[in-house]
């Protein structure tokens, strides 16, 4: 599976954004899909996820302004980001578990830069 992401850039407070992930290769085997994101020099961290049924749950920090959506026929992954704030700032990675013979692999995207200004 390769996951490629697209989207982001810069941004203002209380603007929006919005990121697409599109996956290719084995994508009958992709189950869940999700967003983290890593700001400088800190560990990347949950964002948001939704599993192949549309069961979604979010970190609190962003609950209530992003929204994560899902396309099955396409296999993309959306993260709408509103109200943004200048802590939302980073790299922004799209995530999947492919599961194959019983076995869950997760996939990484290769990011994609958020900045966001005061």
């Amino acid at each position: 599976v390769q996951l490629q992401a697209s989207g982001g850039g810069l941004g203002q407070a209380g603007g929006s954004l919005r990121l697409s992930c599109i996956a290719s290769g084995n994508i009958l085997s992709i189950t869940t899909m999700a967003w983290y994101r890593q700001a400088p020099g800190k560990q990347r961290e949950f964002v948001a996820i939704i599993t192949s049924g549309g069961v979604t749950t979010y970190a609190d920090s962003v609950k209530g302004r992003f929204t994560i959506s899902r396309d099955n026929a396409k296999t993309t992954v959306d993260l709408q980001m509103n109200s943004l704030k200048p802590e939302d700032t980073a790299v922004y990675y799209c995530y999947c578990d492919s599961r194959v013979f019983g076995y869950t692999k997760p996939y990484w995207g290769q990011g994609t830069q958020v900045t966001v200004s005061s």
